[in-house]
Protein backbone atom coordinates (compact mmCIF):
# COMPACT_ATOMS: atom_id res chain seq x y z
CA UNK A 1 0.00 0.00 0.00
CA UNK A 2 1.06 3.29 -0.83
CA UNK A 3 0.12 6.99 0.04
CA UNK A 4 2.80 8.78 -2.55
CA UNK A 5 3.45 8.67 -5.96
CA UNK A 6 4.69 5.30 -7.13
CA UNK A 7 7.45 4.31 -9.69
CA UNK A 8 6.38 5.32 -13.07
CA UNK A 9 7.42 1.72 -14.28
CA UNK A 10 6.86 -1.79 -13.24
CA UNK A 11 7.73 -5.04 -13.83
CA UNK A 12 4.30 -6.57 -13.03
CA UNK A 13 0.66 -5.20 -12.49
CA UNK A 14 -2.44 -7.09 -11.36
CA UNK A 15 -5.31 -6.29 -12.84
CA UNK A 16 -7.49 -3.78 -11.39
CA UNK A 17 -10.67 -6.16 -10.54
CA UNK A 18 -9.79 -6.73 -7.05
CA UNK A 19 -9.69 -10.42 -7.62
CA UNK A 20 -7.41 -13.09 -7.19
CA UNK A 21 -6.69 -16.06 -8.89
CA UNK A 22 -7.29 -18.31 -5.99
CA UNK A 23 -8.75 -15.91 -2.69
CA UNK A 24 -8.27 -17.22 0.55
CA UNK A 25 -8.60 -16.02 3.60
CA UNK A 26 -4.57 -16.46 4.83
CA UNK A 27 -3.60 -14.48 1.82
CA UNK A 28 -0.16 -16.11 1.88
CA UNK A 29 1.74 -15.44 -1.50
CA UNK A 30 3.81 -18.49 -3.27
CA UNK A 31 7.10 -19.24 -2.05
CA UNK A 32 10.12 -17.02 -3.68
CA UNK A 33 12.79 -14.68 -2.80
CA UNK A 34 11.90 -12.42 0.48
CA UNK A 35 10.36 -9.27 -0.27
CA UNK A 36 11.65 -6.17 0.11
CA UNK A 37 9.31 -3.83 2.26
CA UNK A 38 10.01 0.00 1.79
CA UNK A 39 8.17 2.29 4.95
CA UNK A 40 8.70 6.16 5.37
CA UNK A 41 6.78 9.04 5.80
CA UNK A 42 5.58 10.76 2.31
CA UNK A 43 8.31 13.18 0.97
CA UNK A 44 10.95 10.72 2.50
CA UNK A 45 12.50 9.99 -0.97
CA UNK A 46 11.10 5.94 -1.15
CA UNK A 47 10.02 6.35 -4.71
CA UNK A 48 12.82 7.69 -5.71
CA UNK A 49 15.29 5.14 -4.33
CA UNK A 50 13.21 2.09 -5.71
CA UNK A 51 13.11 3.97 -8.92
CA UNK A 52 16.91 4.03 -9.40
CA UNK A 53 16.76 0.12 -7.97
CA UNK A 54 14.51 -0.81 -10.69
CA UNK A 55 16.54 1.10 -13.08
CA UNK A 56 19.85 -0.73 -12.14
CA UNK A 57 18.65 -4.00 -11.37
CA UNK A 58 15.18 -4.47 -13.17
CA UNK A 59 15.91 -8.27 -13.98
CA UNK A 60 16.13 -8.89 -10.20
CA UNK A 61 13.29 -6.83 -8.90
CA UNK A 62 9.38 -6.90 -9.75
CA UNK A 63 7.41 -4.25 -7.91
CA UNK A 64 3.91 -4.73 -6.57
CA UNK A 65 1.36 -2.52 -7.85
CA UNK A 66 -0.67 -1.23 -4.68
CA UNK A 67 -4.68 -1.29 -4.87
CA UNK A 68 -6.27 2.07 -4.05
CA UNK A 69 -9.81 3.73 -4.32
CA UNK A 70 -8.76 7.70 -4.71
CA UNK A 71 -8.94 9.13 -8.51
CA UNK A 72 -5.33 9.51 -10.49
CA UNK A 73 -3.79 12.08 -10.89
CA UNK A 74 -2.60 13.48 -13.32
CA UNK A 75 -0.35 11.23 -15.71
CA UNK A 76 -1.06 8.09 -13.51
CA UNK A 77 -1.84 5.07 -15.50
CA UNK A 78 -3.75 2.10 -14.47
CA UNK A 79 -1.66 -0.40 -13.28
CA UNK A 80 1.29 0.85 -13.33
CA UNK A 81 0.73 3.41 -10.61
CA UNK A 82 -2.09 2.20 -8.89
CA UNK A 83 -4.54 -0.62 -9.51
CA UNK A 84 -7.40 2.11 -9.26
CA UNK A 85 -10.75 0.42 -8.02
CA UNK A 86 -13.82 1.34 -6.62
CA UNK A 87 -14.48 1.46 -2.81
CA UNK A 88 -17.24 -0.75 -3.36
CA UNK A 89 -14.98 -3.13 -5.31
CA UNK A 90 -12.00 -2.97 -2.90
CA UNK A 91 -14.41 -4.07 0.06
CA UNK A 92 -15.43 -6.86 -1.50
CA UNK A 93 -12.10 -8.13 -1.99
CA UNK A 94 -10.60 -7.02 1.49
CA UNK A 95 -13.80 -9.11 2.97
CA UNK A 96 -12.75 -12.03 0.56
CA UNK A 97 -8.92 -12.09 2.32
CA UNK A 98 -7.55 -11.27 -1.08
CA UNK A 99 -5.35 -8.27 0.69
CA UNK A 100 -2.44 -8.70 3.13
CA UNK A 101 -2.48 -5.72 4.23
CA UNK A 102 -4.45 -2.39 3.78
CA UNK A 103 -5.67 0.47 5.53
CA UNK A 104 -7.29 4.05 4.53
CA UNK A 105 -5.60 7.42 4.39
CA UNK A 106 -7.54 10.74 3.85
CA UNK A 107 -10.73 8.64 3.54
CA UNK A 108 -9.20 6.59 0.70
CA UNK A 109 -8.12 2.72 0.84
CA UNK A 110 -4.78 1.35 0.00
CA UNK A 111 -3.46 -2.05 0.04
CA UNK A 112 -1.67 -4.99 -1.60
CA UNK A 113 -2.86 -8.05 -2.71
CA UNK A 114 -1.89 -11.21 -2.55
CA UNK A 115 -1.82 -11.83 -6.03
CA UNK A 116 0.27 -8.68 -6.76
CA UNK A 117 3.00 -10.56 -4.60
CA UNK A 118 2.60 -13.88 -5.85
CA UNK A 119 2.66 -12.60 -9.45
CA UNK A 120 6.48 -11.11 -8.61
CA UNK A 121 7.35 -14.40 -6.68
CA UNK A 122 6.31 -16.41 -8.88
CA UNK A 123 8.33 -15.27 -11.68
CA UNK A 124 11.72 -15.81 -9.03
CA UNK A 125 11.94 -12.42 -8.72
CA UNK A 126 12.30 -9.92 -5.28
CA UNK A 127 9.01 -8.32 -4.99
CA UNK A 128 9.16 -4.59 -3.85
CA UNK A 129 6.68 -3.26 -1.62
CA UNK A 130 6.73 0.36 -0.62
CA UNK A 131 3.63 0.24 1.71
CA UNK A 132 3.05 2.55 5.10
CA UNK A 133 3.46 1.74 8.52
CA UNK A 134 -0.15 0.03 8.83
CA UNK A 135 0.86 -2.36 5.96
CA UNK A 136 4.38 -3.00 7.59
CA UNK A 137 1.89 -3.96 11.22
CA UNK A 138 -0.02 -5.88 8.92
CA UNK A 139 2.44 -8.03 7.20
CA UNK A 140 4.22 -8.51 10.51
CA UNK A 141 1.22 -9.99 11.29
CA UNK A 142 1.07 -13.01 8.67
CA UNK A 143 3.64 -15.55 7.60
CA UNK A 144 5.62 -13.65 5.05
CA UNK A 145 9.26 -13.46 5.93
CA UNK A 146 10.15 -9.98 4.33
CA UNK A 147 13.12 -7.87 4.83
CA UNK A 148 12.21 -4.17 5.81
CA UNK A 149 13.72 -0.39 5.22
CA UNK A 150 12.63 2.00 6.72
CA UNK A 151 13.38 5.60 4.73
CA UNK A 152 13.32 8.86 6.76
CA UNK A 153 13.74 12.78 6.05
CA UNK A 154 16.73 14.56 8.22
CA UNK A 155 13.87 16.39 9.94
CA UNK A 156 10.34 17.08 9.51
CA UNK A 157 11.36 21.26 8.20
CA UNK A 158 13.39 19.24 5.48
CA UNK A 159 9.91 16.95 4.87
CA UNK A 160 7.78 20.07 5.07
CA UNK A 161 9.77 22.08 2.02
CA UNK A 162 9.82 18.49 0.18
CA UNK A 163 6.01 18.14 0.03
CA UNK A 164 5.70 21.95 -0.05
CA UNK A 165 8.04 21.87 -3.49
CA UNK A 166 5.58 19.56 -4.88
CA UNK A 167 3.14 22.03 -5.90
CA UNK A 168 0.23 18.87 -5.19
CA UNK A 169 -1.03 19.91 -1.69
CA UNK A 170 -3.01 22.05 0.49
CA UNK A 171 -2.58 23.43 3.78
CA UNK A 172 -5.06 21.04 4.75
CA UNK A 173 -3.13 17.95 2.87
CA UNK A 174 0.45 19.21 4.00
CA UNK A 175 -0.82 19.64 7.75
CA UNK A 176 -2.20 15.73 7.86
CA UNK A 177 0.52 14.35 5.95
CA UNK A 178 3.29 15.72 8.85
CA UNK A 179 1.00 14.73 11.56
CA UNK A 180 0.91 11.03 9.96
CA UNK A 181 4.60 12.00 9.46
CA UNK A 182 5.70 12.35 12.92
CA UNK A 183 3.84 9.04 13.93
CA UNK A 184 5.80 7.23 10.66
CA UNK A 185 8.93 8.24 11.87
CA UNK A 186 8.06 7.57 15.16
CA UNK A 187 7.83 3.80 14.78
CA UNK A 188 9.90 3.78 12.53
CA UNK A 189 13.17 4.64 14.61
CA UNK A 190 12.03 2.68 17.45
CA UNK A 191 13.24 -0.72 18.49
CA UNK A 192 13.53 -3.43 15.63
CA UNK A 193 10.69 -2.87 13.47
CA UNK A 194 12.89 -2.30 10.73
CA UNK A 195 16.05 -4.00 9.74
CA UNK A 196 17.68 -1.18 8.45
CA UNK A 197 17.02 2.91 8.74
CA UNK A 198 18.16 5.21 6.28
CA UNK A 199 18.18 8.73 6.65
CA UNK A 200 17.76 10.27 3.11
CA UNK A 201 19.41 13.72 3.74
CA UNK A 202 21.52 13.45 0.80
CA UNK A 203 20.46 11.34 -2.25
CA UNK A 204 23.41 9.30 -3.36
CA UNK A 205 24.72 8.77 0.14
CA UNK A 206 21.07 7.22 1.21
CA UNK A 207 21.01 5.38 -2.07
CA UNK A 208 24.55 3.80 -1.42
CA UNK A 209 23.28 3.03 1.92
CA UNK A 210 19.88 0.92 0.40
CA UNK A 211 22.23 -0.50 -2.35
CA UNK A 212 24.54 -2.07 -0.07
CA UNK A 213 21.74 -3.29 2.85
CA UNK A 214 20.09 -4.68 -0.39
CA UNK A 215 23.21 -6.57 -1.57
CA UNK A 216 24.01 -8.06 1.74
CA UNK A 217 20.11 -9.61 1.99
CA UNK A 218 20.51 -10.68 -1.78
CA UNK A 219 23.79 -11.94 -2.24
CA UNK A 220 22.76 -13.16 -5.90
CA UNK A 221 22.05 -9.57 -6.90
CA UNK A 222 24.70 -8.52 -9.84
Amino acid sequence: MTTSTEPSTSSCTTTSSCTTTSPSSSCTPSPGPRPLVLCGPSGAGKSTLVRRLMEEHRQSFGFSVSHTTRAPREGEVDGVAYNFVTKVAMKEAVGRGEFIEHATFAGNMYGTSAAAVATVRDQGLICLLDIDVQGVQSIKATDIQANYVFITPPSLEVLRSRLAGRGTETEESLARRLEAAVGDMAFGEAGANFDTVIVNEELEIAYSAFLAFVREKYPGLG
